[in-house]
């Protein structure tokens, strides 16, 4: 007898998971980056529209597939593709989104690691140490990265949280944990606001990101919005589809898609205001390092009055970003097994998590010191140097893009208009003319938009 499959207790745990899925590193690290290297207020402006067009579009009709199906990404696809052109092989997207969620998670948590070890450096007042001086911190952080060891210590740390979370399953814990950590993370952002306030940048920070100056924004500015837009809410690999498969019937989609949205685009222009603040205070130049997380912040944080719990707050918000966002990938990995091996939750989130986190050694081991400090395509610039940055580039630009694609392109083309209008309005009302926009959005404009990322990767055009 097929056993009943999980749900999320209420709108709220569902919201707050998915949103904990979306924001994370792309967020609070490299929104602001490529923000600041595109000139802030206009590139805002197109970042936004393009959520709008793009993203919005996109996560509804990845939770839609999930929910309809009540199934893992593969699975949702072989039950809504099974009598539609292509059948079967439809299942393909599905798989890419389970490998894509295996290989990011393998690399993303090495990142996420490091939080852990700058944590503990600002409680024990190391990190004030090295931050007096910034080329000894340079250097540090350097040989930090050229130590396997620790790499593999801090990246087998953050796996065994992730794990752990997911190991007590949907209700017990992925929704208890993002009920925990979101409004902590919250908290910790708007604490951080209201001292940014106060700092002698917040005025500058302000003009440089609502003024809008389209002469400063370039083409390629705009690619880079509009792949950010799609990047940073964790569309294209399954995890809002896997999430609304645990999705109540009387809750709404489009309601609950906005608000993830809207929660994700909020803390991106909520970080890009702290970090500005904070640097624009001492004119530090953002561009001279796309780790400026690691190597630039901490110098600035003990240059503020209680820098020592700045920095420890910051972290903390860095670290349960990173930790909302692991969760999604694993379950995405884990559901699989689950649905498709017949696997319990104990057995899928123990084997795949730790095949996962043995994968991940390889990213850890190749991380070469200060050689290693631009090629992270997460943060900022493509890079093919070494597994890492192998694995960031080729999810970043082809796994995520292509899968995001086709979400679009069988939910807007393959899925007939009844079935997406019927569990668009259930849980939420007749859409009226809210309907044909979003249809036109799913089956034209995104569609396009996605194309133009693949195609300015194939043209050698970085948007990442």
């Amino acid at each position: 007898m097929a056993k009943e499959r999980a749900q999320w207790t209420g709108r709220l745990g569902f919201v707050l998971a998915a949103a904990g899925s979306a924001i994370g590193l792309g967020n609070l690290w490299k929104f602001p980056y490529i923000t600041y290297e595109n000139h802030g207020g206009a590139f805002v402006l197109v970042y936004l529209a393009a959520i709008a067009v793009v993203g919005v579009p996109i996560m509804m009709a990845e939770i839609l597939l999930g929910r309809r199906s009540q199934k893992n990404a593969v699975g949702a696809f072989r039950v809504l593709g099974q009598d539609k052109p292509g059948g079967r092989l439809w299942q393909g997207v599905g798989f890419l989104g389970v490998m894509t969620g295996f290989v990011i998670l393998s690399y993303y948590s090495v990142i996420a690691g490091w939080t852990i070890r700058y944590i503990m450096m600002a409680v024990s007042g190391e990190l004030g140490s090295l931050a007096h001086d910034p080329a000894h911190l340079q250097a540090f952080f350097g040989d930090f990265l050229g130590n396997p060891y620790q790499q593999i210590v801090f990246h087998s740390l953050f796996m065994g949280a992730t794990i752990g979370i997911v190991y007590f399953g949907v209700g017990r814990g992925i929704e208890r944990a993002a009920k925990l950590l979101m409004p902590l993370l919250l908290s910790i952002l708007v604490i951080l606001a209201i001292y940014s306030f106060w700092t002698p940048g917040f005025a500058e920070a302000m003009h440089f990101l609502f003024r809008p100056n389209f002469n400063e924004l370039s083409a390629s500015g705009v690619l880079e919005a509009l792949g950010h837009s799609f990047f940073t809410l964790s569309l294209g690999m399954g995890a809002m589809l896997t999430y609304g498969s645990y999705m109540r019937k009387q809750d709404s989609v489009p309601r609950a898609a906005l608000t993830i949205c809207a929660l994700d685009t909020m803390i991106a222009i909520m970080a890009c205001i702290i970090m500005f603040s904070i640097i624009f205070s001492f004119d530090f130049e953002v561009t001279k390092s796309s780790t400026i997380l690691f190597t630039t912040l901490p110098v600035v944080f003990f240059q503020l009055p209680g820098g020592a719990a700045v920095s420890a707050l910051f972290y903390t918000l860095v670290a349960f970003a990173a930790l909302t966002s692991t969760i999604s990938l694993l379950e995405v990995v884990a559901s699989y097994a689950i649905d498709e091996l017949g696997w319990g939750r104990r057995r899928a989130t123990l084997t795949m998590g730790v095949a996962i986190l043995a994968f991940g050694i390889l990213s850890a081991i190749s991380l070469g010191g200060n050689a290693a400090l631009s090629s992270f395509n997460l943060i900022g610039r493509s890079s093919t140097a070494g597994v890492f940055g192998t694995l960031d580039y080729l999810a970043s630009n082809w796994f995520l893009p292509v899968g995001g694609l086709m979400i679009a392109l069988f939910t807007g083309w393959i899925l007939s208009r009844d079935e997406t209008r019927e569990e668009l309005e259930e849980g939420n009302g007749p859409l009226g003319w809210a309907f044909p926009i979003w249809r036109f959005l799913i089956r034209v404009v995104a569609p396009a938009a996605v194309g133009a990322i693949i195609v300015s990767v194939i043209l050698g055009a970085e948007y990442q």
